[in-house]
């Protein structure tokens, strides 16, 4: 296995504070790695007494992960996971274009409903989900998908005491225009800190839209709740964040409130980056550490059979990297802007593909698998929702 820790430049570490074809495209092709756990350097100097990554210390070098339980199963193509504030879990299917409610007590699903407009193809269809942050009073639900011309992020008013299957109002279009592919839509949609929206998006297999400033292909994206671009992005009247990117799929914030992502490679190198206002990634012309002038490299990298990543998390002190052709959740502990030990592997082949991870609070995270997307081979049940503790 080769697991690689790049650390990122220092003037990556002050710009963030301030602010706060190819043969890999969702699964990376071919067979995964043995998925062996990458052996722990030693613990750092610095571990807080409660394992938590601070600026001052680190998380312990080795961790581990619990699978406490099932919460639900019998899903099809689970893409977006998002929790209500009030209890419950919001479960995108990506083929079915539908929004379920997953009690996370009883496993119970009930189908809001299906967002119109869909177009499910290839890895397109109906993505991210998140909740606004302003949803006890607003009741919004927030969703990225690929229709017959684009990718869109629309809005749409989440009423319960409609009947099962008409709970979802119709969708508001915030941000239209985002290029589609077969491949490479993106999809992740997160709200941050700063109650801004982040989506990451795909260059559907044309490299120099990543590059492109005009285009929102292959980029993060950061726009208020009501998709204008958000004030104090590092592009004038421009929803792009970052640049040069193949296909983010991840997008969590640590604890000083810095954005991370989570990127497949081609066919060399997967990423997990630091993601800096207006920083360029590198695709097309980089893959992995290029160590050129005006591209940021990644903090770490991963062979793609042993990651090909979708979803993270951050939970006691690590990023948390769900894998799709690597079968595994990978734990990277931070300290500050870089990490503080060798990545780990866990459920390595255990659950096949895995897509999204959440934090659940506390040291607890969700965790989805994706085998009955076109691309797994499900044996004996369909996809799940599992509750982890990890530390």
């Amino acid at each position: 296995m080769i697991v690689q820790r790049r650390a990122v430049t220092a003037f990556l570490a002050a710009a963030v504070l301030v602010v706060t074809a190819g043969c890999s495209s969702d699964d990376g092709g071919g067979e995964a790695g043995d998925g062996a756990s990458a052996t722990p350097s030693g613990t750092r100097s610095g571990a807080s007494p409660s394992g938590r990554a601070t600026e001052e210390g680190a998380p312990p070098a080795k961790g581990s992960v619990e699978v406490v339980r099932t919460v639900a199963e019998g899903l099809d193509s689970p893409w977006g996971l998002a929790p209500l504030p009030g209890g419950g879990l919001l479960v995108s299917s990506r083929d079915e274009g539908t929004i379920l409610l997953v009690d996370e007590e009883t496993g119970e699903k009930t189908e809001l409903g299906e967002v119109p407009g869909v177009s499910a193809a290839g890895e397109g269809g109906l993505l991210g989900i998140a909740v606004s942050p302003e949803y006890a009073s607003d009741h919004m639900v927030y969703a990225y998908f690929t229709s017959g011309s684009d990718n869109r992020i629309v809005r749409m008013l989440y009423n319960p005491d409609k009947p099962e299957g008409a709970q979802l109002g119709a969708p508001d279009t915030i941000l239209r225009s985002i290029p589609k592919g077969t491949n490479h839509n993106g999809g992740r949609l997160a709200f941050g800190p700063d109650k801004m929206l982040y989506a990451s998006t795909g260059e559907r297999y044309e490299g120099q839209l990543a590059q492109d400033e005009e285009s929102l292909g292959g980029k993060i994206l950061r726009m208020t709740p009501d998709g204008e671009p958000a004030p104090g992005n590092p592009f004038e009247d421009s929803p792009v964040y970052s640049l040069g990117h193949r296909n983010v799929q991840g997008l969590a914030w640590d604890g000083e409130q810095r954005l991370w992502a989570s990127e497949f490679g081609q066919s060399t190198w997967d990423e997990l980056n630091l993601i800096e206002p207006g920083g360029n990634y590198g695709w097309p012309d980089a893959e992995g550490e290029a160590g050129e002038s005006g591209f940021v490299d990644p903090v770490e990298q991963w062979e793609v059979a042993e990651a090909s990543p979708s979803g993270i998390a951050f939970a006691e002190g690590s990023v948390w990297m769900a894998g799709l052709r690597g079968e595994r959740l990978w734990r990277i502990p931070l300290k500050g802007t870089e990490t503080s030990a060798d990545p780990q592997a866990f459920l390595t082949g255990e659950y096949g593909r895995l897509r999204t991870v959440v934090s659940a609070g506390g040291d607890k995270l969700w965790l989805t698998t994706s085998e009955t997307d076109g691309r797994g081979s499900p044996e004996g049940g369909d996809d799940k929702i599992l509750e982890l503790r990890v530390k």
